[in-house]
């Protein structure tokens, strides 16, 4: 899975951008004009919202799958090495023992 987070939040951002900006003018006309004006700014903010949705569920199916896999290949890796995963988790518990007890 090599889609890069950096990307997808700098998207997703803008995508929020914008449809903060449709809202702000939907505000703004609604307030100022007739409702023809009004109905048009409801529109084009309707879409942003539908188009901030959809990469809302796409970023968190990427996240899911990434999740997926990573536990994948931790299962993998703990079938593979087992004495080598004990001793990580034992190093791990001995670590997290002694910061426990200097409090």
């Amino acid at each position: 899975m090599a889609t890069g987070t950096s990307t997808d939040t700098s998207t997703l951002g803008e995508s929020l951008g914008q449809m903060a900006g449709e809202a702000e003018n939907f505000v703004r006309q609604a307030g100022d004009a007739g409702s023809r004006e009004a109905d048009s700014a409801l529109k084009k903010a309707a879409q942003q919202l539908r188009r901030a949705q959809a990469e809302f569920i796409r970023l968190e199916e990427a996240a899911l799958d990434r999740a997926k896999e990573a536990a994948r290949a931790t299962d993998n890796a703990v079938h593979e090495y087992p004495y080598a995963a004990m001793g990580v988790a034992a190093a791990a518990g001995v670590l997290i023992g002694m910061l426990i007890s200097r409090r």
